[in-house]
């Protein structure tokens, strides 16, 4: 009886407990469902995402898969490995039932062209916004104005305009909000006093007016204060005492008018203080003593005067000390105590006595300049290069401060001219030859050139780590104005540069400066976003006060000449471009800012005493040469039958605005030693390449073109015409061509270490070994090459012949694609070319191969092949695993149906390599691969994917359609028939051979060619 007690006890027990059980088992499973992922996305949210999307001209989200599912593109939040670019989103899927929330929205560096999205309040959760560094114009949409539950808003470095909303006061929960870097104007609404819990404001670089409102003393948890570049009115705010918890605080040529507040001292948590370029009176040294946390400070161009007080050497942690364009005097004190101190400005003050044995004593480690200052002559070291810049740091006359920097050497003779090409290599224009100005310049340096010239650098770009790449800067697109050389470089500074002539004869001169703006983009990206604003002044009187140089040129990369007066007394005349700390200095990324300055020609207005008798002996012999010169060419041209009808390469040429030089076969012959054997790099199909050294000692290589090659006129003039157009880093730079006669040459930049096909797949002595950062380095380079051609030059070019051995390599391993004979340009009213097929046989798409169908999408499957190569280091035709595979890219179709993609990374790279980045070129080659060119992605596309920016689609693909490939025979069968271009038995035949020849892995010619062997039929 007991015993069926207990049993029914237990199944009433269990009866009761069952329910419990079977809820707690499902919330349990809801929670793993969440955390795993697995929770759906509510349609609203999903809904709004496609309005965002549409609002931003966002095209990349893929609505196919819930945009909170942990392995969809969506939730990719990257890390801080690249700090311009992020696109992804983060949800919270804690929420009953599996229901996932977006709370986060992260669209960095995306060059979106769209407005701020109204749309992004029907993201109820959200909690998080960056639209950091894109191209979004228009208004903040006054739909924001529910967005209550905000507490992270950054809109930086976009295009948008209008006044900042009052309504942004009602976002109570922002702890950031950063609207720098745009065009907002007007007064800073006294609404954004009622964001009690802001840490961070950042309003930097805009065209703000007007009184900072006293509100903001309510903002008592700010941390960072940045509101620097602006038009504010009245004296610097008191407000100091409002703010005790700041830590870094910028107020740069924000229009304020000085002094410092006293009120300052309070601020005994900031580790980093700027304050520069104050308007109105100065002060004193304002009372810092208690910042003892003090990690770089800058109080520039604040009109301080006095000592520096002795309380800076209490700053133990001190690395950075700017106190540069001030009235401060008397000694400098012993700071010797700041073992991390490293960067030092004291430049143009009015300091006196000895320089101090503490800084004289210091390594180059320490960056100090003393330069414009009144030292004692004796304590000045003896020269003024090395890390320390000392140039006229002491009292006395130009010449003779200039003198002592330049070894005390005395003027040999008077000059009456001096023309600098800034940041560049020497180059004639016209009759004037403009001096080289190559050294890396610096941080605190001065540059002696010879006995007549130098330039003084002083600053280091904030917030980035200096380096000496940053004081010069390159342009990397089409210069197209006139005398281009002299902008193709220039030099740059972030605060003060100055070139100083020597020994010019005392007089009236006129002074030409050469601007261009090579740094900042024309086009729809951040990259166009940067506002360059600088002072300029000649011999010491401002003749350029907030000078912009896109705005005076009217674009970038377009040349503008501005001319001045000067008068030159004591054989000295001195140049300065100064930064006051205008314009925007994170665009298009953090450190683009300062002067910049491509050339400098300074001509006297008179003679030099007793030549004008020579000048005019001269002037009549130069014009009897010219004439007789001229007369020669006729006759010379007449006898060898350029005059007089004859149809000829020259004349082909002739209308072309090359962009390139002319060379003569005698400098030819010199330069490859008469084409020596032992000069040979390669050939192919067009004719051999070889190695050349001319009389300068430049590396050339030399195509010259064989008397049986089929580039005959046409493809010649092609090839000399595309690439005398396109100036790109990842495109290889034709120097010129030479056509005398039969004789065709083009003359291209030498590639040290030749071409990729032979880095990867040459023989043992030739191999490279290529460690997997190269590899992805060539990959992009690649990559970006192809993008410029498609979408960014001005002519669209598709290549039609992309392969490893077209792929050189230079001496740091970059790539630079070569060999445009087959190129054919892309006409933008058609959809695509219909044209005899040229390519190489493994590399063709095809839609291309078979059909005769050419776009820019060809480039991108052939691409793909590369790409597959580079990270698999096997050649594509040459690689069977076994008799079931036609090639690699069948087997990596194979790889990926097996979900072992892995298998496909070349062994020699060992263990030591970034799996993510060589699974993720692997699934970009075959997405490049796929067999219908609408389903390929852009190069441009291309490049966002391999460097991580953007998710890759993966479409997966029946390996079996690289199984079943036509015969080659048949393929050059079909495309005779569908082109009606008949081809001759004997000729058909050749290239049947040829290209079975290919096809089976072996070439009659050798594939470690330089310039390609292109299999060319019709």
């Amino acid at each position: 009886m007991q015993s069926s007690w207990n049993t029914y006890s237990a199944e009433q027990t269990m009866a009761r407990v069952l329910p419990y059980i079977t809820f707690t088992v499902f919330l349990l499973v809801l929670s793993a469902a969440a955390q795993a992922g697995l929770g759906r996305t509510p349609d609203n949210e999903v809904k709004a995402l496609r309005e965002i999307g549409e609002q931003l001209k966002k095209k990349d989200w893929n609505f196919h898969v819930d945009p909170c599912d942990n392995d969809s593109s969506w939730v990719t939040e990257q890390s801080d490995s690249r700090p311009l670019y992020n696109n992804s989103i983060t949800c919270n899927c804690s929420y009953p039932y599996g229901v996932c929330h977006v709370v986060k929205l992260f669209l960095k560096g995306q060059d979106l062209a769209g407005v701020l999205p109204p749309s992004l309040v029907k993201l109820p959760y959200l909690k998080t916004v960056t639209f950091l560094r894109n191209y979004l114009s228009g208004n903040i949409p006054h739909e924001w104005a529910s967005s209550t539950e905000l507490e992270y808003l950054d809109i930086g470095v976009n295009n948008v305009s209008g006044p900042i909303p009052s309504f942004l006061g009602s976002m109570t929960k922002l702890t950031f909000l950063s609207l720098s870097s745009n065009m907002f104007s007007g007064t800073v609404p006294h609404e954004l006093g009622n964001l009690v819990n802001l840490e961070k404001l950042i309003l930097s670089a805009n065209h703000l007016t007007g009184e900072l409102p006293v509100s903001l003393t309510n903002l008592t948890k700010l941390s960072i204060l940045k509101i620097s570049s602006n038009n504010f009115t009245g004296r610097m705010p008191d407000f100091f005492r409002s703010w005790k918890q700041l830590t870094k605080l910028e107020i740069q040529a924000s229009g304020f008018e000085g002094p410092i507040p006293s009120s300052i001292s309070i601020l005994s948590n900031l580790t980093e203080l700027r304050i520069s370029d104050l308007l109105g009176n100065g002060s004193e040294f304002p009372p810092l003593n208690s910042m003892t946390r003090m990690n770089r400070l800058m109080l520039r161009s604040c009109n301080l005067s006095g000592p520096i007080p002795a309380y800076i050497s209490q700053m133990t942690k001190l690395v950075t000390l700017d106190l540069s364009f001030n009235k401060l005097e008397e000694n400098v004190p012993d700071l010797s105590g700041l073992s991390f101190l490293q960067f030092m400005f004291l430049t143009s003050n009015l300091f006196t006595g000895n320089i101090p044995n503490w800084i004289t004593s210091r390594d180059s480690r320490y960056q100090i300049d003393l330069s414009y200052n009144n030292f004692s002559e004796t304590s000045v070291p003896p020269t003024c290069t090395g890390s320390q810049n000392f140039f006229q740091s002491f009292s006395g006359q130009d010449n003779s401060l200039l003198a002592k920097c330049l070894k005390n050497n005395p003027c040999p003779k008077e000059q009456y001219s001096w023309h600098i090409n800034c940041g560049g290599i020497a180059t004639t224009i016209g009759n004037i030859e403009f001096e080289e100005d190559q050294d890396p310049a610096g941080v605190a340096k001065f540059v002696p050139v010879g006995n007549n010239w130098g330039l003084s650098s002083s600053g280091n770009f904030w917030d980035v780590d200096s380096t000496s790449k940053q004081y010069k800067a390159t342009n990397v697109s089409i210069l197209r104005m006139k005398n281009s050389e002299l902008y193709a470089s220039a030099r740059l500074s972030p605060l003060s540069l100055t070139y100083y002539a020597r020994c010019l004869a005392n007089g009236n001169y006129t002074v030409k400066l050469y601007f261009a703006e090579i740094v900042f983009r024309d086009n729809r990206s951040f990259y166009s976003l940067g506002r360059r604003i600088f002072d300029v002044y000649i011999q010491e009187q401002l003749v350029l006060k907030n000078f912009n140089i896109e705005n005076a040129a009217q674009g970038v990369d377009k040349a503008i000449v501005m001319e001045y007066k000067a008068i030159v007394r004591n054989k000295v005349l001195r140049i300065r471009f100064h930064w006051a700390g205008k314009g925007t200095t994170a665009a298009p990324q953090i450190g683009t800012y300062g002067p910049l300055i491509s050339a400098i020609s300074v001509e006297a207005d008179f003679s030099p005493p007793g030549n004008s008798k020579m000048k005019i002996l001269i002037g009549v012999g130069v014009v009897v040469s010219v004439l007789f010169l001229f007369f020669m060419i006729l006759v010379i041209l007449w006898w060898k039958g350029y005059i007089g009808g004859r149809i000829s390469r020259e004349k082909e040429l002739q209308g072309l605005d090359l962009q390139t030089g002319f060379f003569k076969y005698r400098q030819i012959k010199a330069a490859t030693n008469n084409f020596d054997a032992a000069n040979k790099l390669g050939e192919g199909g067009f004719g051999t390449v070889y190695k050349g050294i001319l009389l300068d000692g430049s590396m050339i290589a030399v195509k010259k073109l064989s008397s049986r090659s089929k580039q005959g006129n046409r493809e010649f003039v092609t090839e000399i015409g595309m690439i005398s157009a396109l100036q790109h880093p990842n495109l290889v730079s034709l120097y010129g061509c030479c056509i005398e006669g039969n004789q065709l040459f083009l003359v291209y930049e030498y590639m040290e270490n030749n071409s990729l096909a032979r880095a990867l797949f040459g023989s043992d002595e030739h191999r490279l070994t290529l460690d997997w950062p190269t590899r992805q380095n060539i990959c992009v380079g690649i990559a970006r090459g192809l993008a410029f051609l498609h979408e960014e030059s001005t002519l669209k070019i598709v290549h039609r012949d992309i392969k490893t051995t077209n792929v050189l390599l230079d001496r740091d391993l970059n790539p630079k694609i070569s060999d445009f004979g087959l190129a054919k340009l892309d006409e933008e009213e058609n959809t695509h070319i219909s044209t005899r097929v040229a390519g190489t046989i493994g590399y063709m798409a095809p839609e291309y191969a078979l059909w005769g169908y050419l776009t820019y999408k060809a480039d991108v499957y052939s691409f793909g092949v590369v790409a597959l190569e580079i990270v698999a280091g096997k050649n594509n035709m040459k690689y069977r695993p076994n008799e079931n595979f036609v090639c690699l890219l069948d087997w990596g179709l194979v790889l990926q149906q097996r979900g072992n993609l892995m298998e496909l990374v070349d062994p020699k790279l060992g263990s030591e390599f970034n799996k993510e980045e060589a699974i993720r070129m692997i699934k970009v080659a075959l997405l490049c691969t796929n067999p219908s060119p609408a389903l390929r992605p852009n190069m441009s596309a291309v490049v966002s994917m391999l460097k991580g920016q953007i998710a890759v689609h993966e479409l997966d693909m029946d390996p079996s359609i690289y199984g079943d490939v036509l015969s080659i025979r048949a393929l050059k069968e079909q495309s005779a028939k569908i082109l009606q271009q008949p081809v001759s038995s004997n000729e058909a035949e050749s290239l049947i051979q040829s290209s079975d020849a290919t096809w089976a892995g072996s070439s009659s010619i050798s594939t470690q060619d330089l310039y390609s062997t292109n299999l060319d039929y019709q």
